[in-house]
C-alpha cells in the first residue's frame, strides 16, 4: 500500500491547525516529536489507545494535512513527524503548539477545555 502525502508547498495552515486541534492527534504528534520513525503500535501504546482501528482516521488526517509521513513496513506502518517541512512552511508553529500542550498538561487543563474557562463551567458556543 502506498500513501499520498502533500508536497511541502501543498501543506496548508488550516489543515495543519485542524489536525493538531484534536487531542488524540496532538498526543500522537507529541510522541513523534521525539524524532525518528515510530511504528503505529508504539505510538498507540504511548498515548493509551488500545484499538488500532480508532487511529485509522487520525493517521489519515495527520498524513493528508502534511503533519506526518506514513510509510508501510511489512504488516505495520512507520510514522515520522514532518518537522522539517512544517518548520519551513510555518516557522515556530509546531514548537508553539507543542509548548502550549506541555503547559496545559502541567497546569492540569484537559486538552479539550478552553484555557480561560474553569473545566466545570458550562460553555456557550454561539451558533450562526
Amino acid at each position: 500500500m502506498s500513501y499520498r502525502h502533500p508536497d511541502r508547498e501543498q501543506i496548508r495552515i488550516e489543515h495543519v491547525l485542524t489536525a493538531l486541534g484534536n487531542p488524540v492527534r496532538l498526543s500522537a504528534v507529541r510522541v513523534l516529536n521525539g524524532g525518528g520513525a515510530h511504528n503505529c503500535g508504539s505510538v498507540l501504546t504511548a498515548i493509551g489507545i488500545t484499538a488500532k482501528s480508532t487511529m485509522t482516521h487520525h493517521w489519515r488526517v495527520l498524513r493528508d494535512s502534511g503533519v506526518i509521513h506514513q510509510l508501510p513496513s511489512g504488516r505495520e506502518n512507520l510514522l515520522r513527524l514532518r518537522r522539517e517541512d512544517l518548520d519551513a512552511r510555518y516557522p515556530g508553529l509546531l514548537d508553539a503548539v507543542l509548548s502550549g500542550a506541555r503547559d496545559d498538561e502541567r497546569r492540569g487543563t484537559p486538552a479539550d477545555a478552553p484555557a480561560d474557562v474553569p473545566t466545570d463551567a458550562p460553555v456557550d458556543i454561539p451558533v450562526g
